[in-house]
């Protein structure tokens, strides 16, 4: 408990749990932005917010800036191996197992309070935009907090997997680049490779869309190319597929650094 305190002291005295709450408020805002607007009048029109579809479809959008919180939880590991600091923390607390599962809990609350932020804000601006508009949301007030939660600890499971990265790269950049490059890039690439597609279902993105049911970008790809949509698994399924990528990353993030050099 001591070591978790001391991780919840260190991580609040920077600022990277407000600039986490504040990329939260933001990526939640863009859902009742986009809800205002209206995605029937978007250029390529598609169904309003009073519909299950349209509704869902706004909400799920939510899914594509999941990987700001791997971001964050890799920018926070990889950033005590650029100032040093993990060596002091290390020599404070010897027990290195115990310091890497004090970060990790600390890691997973953070992601939490990412995910909670920036659900309750997309929940509330997009009731918000629809009674603006007056129209009635297309989803029951059940099924829309049920999504967000499942957002918001999907949020955590992401957080996690940036830790796991950060702490098997330790540098930054390479660290952040790997990050960007393989959740804003190579998984939507993986969707387009006939035959390569069919393991999308099993990967970080396709693990949260099947449990969410967010089919925009597989429906997407098989109107735009002769290609099938890339298949989704059971809601369950992909739960326990984030479960088992979440285990991944605390293992990485204990396990790499124990025996490694610090210099």
């Amino acid at each position: 408990m001591n070591a978790i305190h001391g991780e919840f002291v260190r991580l609040f005295s920077t600022r990277l749990p407000l600039w986490a709450i504040l990329a939260a408020a933001c990526g939640g805002a863009f859902t009742g932005m986009l809800a205002l607007i209206g995605p029937e009048n978007s250029t390529t029109p598609m169904p309003g917010i009073d519909t299950a579809e349209g509704a869902g479809l706004v909400v799920g959008l939510g899914t594509l800036l999941l990987f700001v919180p791997a971001l964050i939880g890799t920018i926070a590991i990889t950033a005590e191996y650029r100032h040093r600091t993990i060596g002091t923390t290390f020599l404070t607390v010897p027990r290195r197992g115990r310091v890497l599962g004090a970060k990790l809990a600390v890691y997973t609350v953070l992601g939490l309070l990412y995910g909670l932020v920036a659900s309750t804000v997309s929940g509330v601006s997009l009731t918000a935009a629809a009674s603006i508009r007056g129209v009635d949301l297309g989803v029951s007030n059940e099924d829309l907090v049920v999504t967000l939660a499942q957002l918001a600890l999907a949020s955590a499971v992401y957080m996690l997997l940036g830790v796991g990265i950060g702490a098997l790269a330790r540098h930054q950049l390479l660290a952040i680049g790997i990050v960007l490059g393989y959740f804003y890039f190579l998984e939507h690439v993986l969707m387009l490779i006939p035959g390569v597609n069919a393991v999308y279902p099993f990967l970080p993105g396709g693990a949260t869309a099947s449990l969410t049911r967010f089919t925009f970008l597989s429906d997407a790809i098989a109107d735009q190319t002769p290609l099938g949509g890339a298949p989704l698994a059971s809601p369950l399924l992909g739960a326990a597929i984030l479960l088992a990528y979440a285990l991944l990353a605390a293992v990485i993030a204990v396990a790499a650094p124990l025996r490694r050099d610090l210099s």
